[in-house]
């Protein structure tokens, strides 16, 4: 049996086809998506078609992750009414302060919904269109995010059809009005956003099959981008993974829900039953392009150089915060070097500030989701796109104080699309895959890793920390 994982991400559709039993992949594609914190949702559907084609249509089984937070209003025929607002788009930040007070502050924001919502969250961008486009608000009939509008579409969705949208717990967990610890809608934080009560998708559960396709391939219930990558990466609980992308994620499997009152903590559900407390900073990859480009190099250029200073950077300290920062909280800072003297002003000095800045951020989120969690962190998972350099893979356990395993890179969103796939596959047919079970998806083999082991360098941390917290410096 083969089954089709499917990504859809800011800038792309990636597509794989995988076996069932095993996830081996058999083939894959890609198609891209326009740049922007806007979009016409049909990209999507038009970069699926390319990216799938001569795949989905051989797969038995096809799962949907996507972007989360995004917010896709429909009319009452089922026809979208504006460009979908992305996560990354920042114009809904009043909203989010008004929404937060309005209900009664942050902790009651994280008592009721696991999260104190942020300008992502799909909420915050109900009451923008609410304020801002009061027609359009006035026509929304049913909000779905961008998995949701996918598979409803795969589903036979569209226009004047009459193929009901299905959801996730986890990216359900994403919108602002739902529960993760009870695992329902919170109807009455949408009405208070937009204005009126929007149709919400049914909630599916986690080995749900949600309808078929047009070639008779079942379709799972789909997830998050964020809950797809911890599937993908076999994730089991009190694992944690660190991702070095365009943004910076730290997000742990747990058994129990989070609600963390200061807001940094998002209190996600994941693609299981089970909760995955994730912190996600701004600045990440992007930090060590910046600084690459500034010493003219590339990345392994910067890597080469990072590995040949001394840890500390004999003095020499960065705040990453170039794009502002969501976490902490600080959308006006901006980055700063301390310490620069004739001495310490070197291309390798400024190449380590660089590489430590960006990890000591995400030691810092790793302690945020740590702290709000039941289970201790059993072992540290490296990905993303600057998980390739050599400087971040043996600096990471120096900084974060513990072995870090570093898996062969994947397509990880779109492989836990596949499992997910997979897992409703071989229960529907009544014949479930090695490992699997109502609460088990299948175990497919784990992919080769390194692990990288170091002394902690904790005074790196503390002149991180010294800078951190001068708000002097960050607020220049």
């Amino acid at each position: 049996m083969l089954v089709a994982g499917v990504d859809s991400s800011t800038q792309s559709t990636k597509v794989l086809l995988c076996r069932a039993e095993d996830g081996a992949v058999v083939a894959q594609a890609a198609a891209g998506h326009p740049d922007g914190t806007e979009c016409d949702p049909e990209h999507w559907w038009h970069a699926l078609g390319e990216a799938g084609r001569d795949l989905l249509e051989r797969a038995d089984a096809v799962g949907v992750a996507a972007q989360q937070h995004g917010m896709i209003a429909l009319n009452s025929a089922g026809r979208v009414i504006r460009p979908a607002m992305l996560w990354n788009d920042v114009k809904s930040a009043p909203q989010a302060a008004r929404l937060i007070e309005e209900l009664g502050g942050p902790a009651r924001w994280a008592a009721r919904t696991g999260s104190v919502p942020t300008m992502s969250f799909t909420v915050t961008k109900l009451r923008w269109l609410a304020e801002n486009e009061p027609s359009n608000a006035a026509r929304t009939h049913q909000v779905l995010l961008p998995h949701d509008w996918l598979t409803w579409r795969l589903a036979g969705g569209g226009p004047g059809s009459d193929v009901v949208a299905s959801t996730d717990r986890g990216d359900a967990s994403g919108t602002g009005y739902f529960s993760p610890a009870d695992g329902t809608w919170l109807p009455d934080l949408a009405k208070q956003a937009l204005g009126h009560q929007p149709e919400l998708p049914r909630l599916a559960e986690p080995t749900a099959v949600v309808g078929h396709t047009s070639w008779g391939a079942l379709l799972s219930a789909g997830t998050g981008d964020n809950m797809g990558a911890a599937l993908g990466l076999g994730l089991g609980e009190g694992d944690m993974a660190v991702s070095i992308g365009t943004s910076g994620t730290a997000y742990l499997v747990s058994p129990t829900p989070s609600a963390d009152p200061s807001g940094a903590v998002c209190g996600f559900a994941d693609a299981t039953g089970r909760f995955l407390p994730l912190v996600c900073t701004v600045n990440a990859a992007r930090v060590l392009d910046v600084t690459a480009r500034m010493l003219g190099t590339d990345a392994a250029g910067l890597s080469r150089l990072a590995v040949s200073a001394r840890p500390g950077a004999d003095g020499l300290a960065l705040l990453p915060y170039l794009d502002g920062e969501r976490t902490p909280n600080r959308p006006a800072a901006n980055g700063v070097l301390r310490g620069l003297t004739t001495h310490n002003a070197t291309a390798e000095n400024l190449a380590r500030a660089a590489v430590e800045a960006v990890l000591c951020s995400l030691a810092d989120a790793i302690d945020q989701v740590t702290a709000v969690t039941t289970v201790a962190p059993r072992r540290i998972v490296l990905i993303g796109g600057a998980a390739r350099s050599e400087a971040i893979r043996q600096v990471a356990p120096a900084i974060f104080g513990v072995p870090v395993t570093v898996p062969e890179p994947a397509e990880d969103v779109a492989l836990g699309a596949a499992r997910q796939a997979a897992w409703a596959l071989g229960l529907a047919s009544g014949a479930p895959l090695p490992g699997s079970s109502a609460s088990q998806p299948p175990a497919w083999p784990a992919r080769p890793a390194q692990t990288y082991e170091a002394a902690p360098h904790p005074q790196v941390r503390e002149q991180y920390a010294a800078l951190r917290d001068d708000a002097a410096a960050w607020q220049l």
